[in-house]
């Protein structure tokens, strides 16, 4: 089912059943700032298993886990002060940030030590977050294209009960950036290049802080 998020009555009517699908362990259609993804609780491991299967994604592969704000990744990964600055220089927008896991992260999130988070520039995915990280992954069977709207995603997953519209979403995958390491490191090209999180990197010795 497609439910338009256009106007505030339709929103908070498409936010209710996604809140009640995910709850129930059900992968969501959302509209993020750069693609459609589909959303599974972050601490639901069977949800998260379920919206693998959906991709035919392999079980290895990491998935990035989307917050409502800082305290959410917080919750999940060891912000490093290069970590921090670079997150307030690109969040909320199109840049996860890979970290060190916290002791209270789920195991079945990331790969090993690490997490990727991200603070999306969608005031729909943001609100989804609220009540806890959500896991999110692009609408797309594995190594296919994602399509640009919601019905392309309904088409595309014929059992998903769920997908928001929130109007086209031609954009690309968001950069992903692994700054674990002294120096910030690009482990997928996206809007934001490394030249530029490099520099959000030392902006505090470049202003004598």
């Amino acid at each position: 089912m497609v439910m338009a998020v256009a106007d505030p009555e339709e929103r908070l009517v498409a936010l209710a059943a996604a809140f009640d699908a995910l709850r129930a362990g059900e992968p969501v259609g959302v509209p993020t700032d750069t693609v459609y993804g589909l959303a599974a609780n972050a601490a639901d491991a069977d949800a998260i298993g379920r919206l693998f299967e959906l991709k035919d994604r392999p079980a290895d592969r990491s998935i990035a886990v989307l917050v409502a704000d800082v305290a959410g990744a917080e919750s999940l990964v060891r912000l490093t002060a290069q970590a921090r600055l670079v997150a307030e220089r690109f969040w909320p927008g199109p840049l996860t940030i890979v970290a060190t896991r916290t002791p209270t992260a789920p195991s079945h999130l990331g790969i090993g030590a690490t997490v990727g988070v991200r603070l999306p520039d969608d005031d729909i995915v943001r609100a989804l977050a609220a009540p806890g990280p959500l896991a999110v992954t692009s609408a797309n069977l594995h190594g296919g294209p994602t399509p640009a709207t919601a019905q392309g995603v309904a088409d595309l997953f014929g059992t998903l009960g769920l997908v928001m519209d929130g109007g086209p979403r031609p954009g690309a995958s968001s950069t992903v950036a692994d700054m674990t390491g002294p120096e910030p490191a690009i482990l997928r090209e996206g809007p934001i290049s490394l030249d530029e999180i490099s520099a959000a990197a030392k902006a505090d010795a470049s202003e004598g802080g």
